[in-house]
């Protein structure tokens, strides 16, 4: 069982996406963090397999805090793949610097919120 640690603000939305791994054919265990600040730790006792992390243009989910926030968990659960969420439609600027996060190999992989809950399962399988 692959162990997926969910870090995102909205409680639905986290609580949608825990259902569609769960409800995945794919064995996933999806795991809630209370708060960035307990993130990292999350990730480390968990042996997370990958961590979603949800984008916003404030704090402390901006896409600043977030990728130092990547660079903490690489050094403390090095295995982990880190994977960006974006709501593309609300901002597009904000999902083209997320979308260069990607290609600078400071992020494993990202998703835009607006994708099917099988897409969701396929890219986190594919990691």
């Amino acid at each position: 069982m692959r162990r997926i640690v969910l870090d995102m603000q909205c409680a639905l939305f986290a609580d949608a996406i825990s259902q569609a791994l769960t409800g995945s054919e794919i064995d996933f265990e999806p795991l809630l963090s209370e708060s960035p600040n307990d993130t990292v730790a999350l990730c480390k006792s968990s042996n997370a397999y990958a961590i979603i992390l949800e984008i916003a243009g404030y704090p402390p989910r901006r896409l600043e805090e977030r990728l130092v926030l990547c660079e903490e968990i690489r050094a403390n659960a090095p295995g982990c793949k880190l994977v960006l969420l974006v709501d593309e439609k609300a901002d597009e600027a904000l999902a083209a610097k997320v979308r260069q996060a990607k290609k600078d190999g400071l992020v494993d992989n990202f998703i835009y919120a607006s994708v099917s809950p099988t897409y969701l399962s396929a890219v986190i399988d594919a990691l």
